[in-house]
C-alpha cells in the first residue's frame, strides 16, 4: 500500500533532519573553542550533505546524509594577549562557528523534522479511517 511507503519516505527525512541536528550541536558545542598553540587550528564548523538515494527493498526514493563536509571560510580573530594559542600579534583564531546561523539552522531543521512528523500523522489517520470504513 502507497501509504507505507509515504511514511518510510517521511521517516527518513525525519532521520536526516535528526542527524543534521546532532552536527548543529557539535558546532555550537565546539564555537567557543581554540587551538592550544598559535599554529594549530580551532574547530571548523561541519555541515552536512543530503543525497538521495534508492531503497530498492521498498523501491522508494529516500534521503540520507550523504557526508559532512567542513566549512572553509576563515577562522574569526580575537584579541587575547595572554591565551596559550595567541600569535605574536595577541590574536587567538576563533572557529567559524556563527551561533545565529547555526541557530537558524537548528529552526529550520526543527520544522522539517516537524513537518515529516505531519506526513506521517496524516498517513496515520488516513490508513485509520480506511481501516474503519472497511469494518462498517
Amino acid at each position: 500500500m502507497n501509504i507505507f511507503k509515504t511514511m518510510m519516505i517521511a521517516a527518513s527525512g525525519m532521520t536526516a533532519q535528526s542527524e543534521r541536528m546532532r552536527i548543529i550541536a557539535e558546532n555550537l558545542a565546539n564555537s567557543d573553542s581554540t587551538a592550544d598553540t598559535p599554529e594549530g587550528s580551532p574547530y571548523r564548523r561541519r555541515v552536512p550533505v543530503f543525497a538521495e538515494e534508492l531503497d530498492r527493498a521498498q523501491g522508494l526514493e529516500v534521503v540520507k546524509l550523504k557526508r559532512t563536509v567542513t566549512d572553509k571560510s576563515q577562522f574569526g580573530r580575537r584579541f587575547d594577549p595572554g591565551h596559550p594559542a595567541a600569535d605574536a600579534a595577541g590574536y587567538v583564531r576563533t572557529p567559524n562557528v556563527n551561533p545565529i546561523i547555526e541557530t537558524m539552522d537548528m529552526r529550520d531543521a526543527q520544522r522539517s523534522y516537524e513537518a515529516g512528523l505531519g506526513v506521517i500523522n496524516a498517513a496515520r489517520s488516513m490508513l485509520s479511517r480506511t481501516i474503519d470504513l472497511l469494518r462498517g
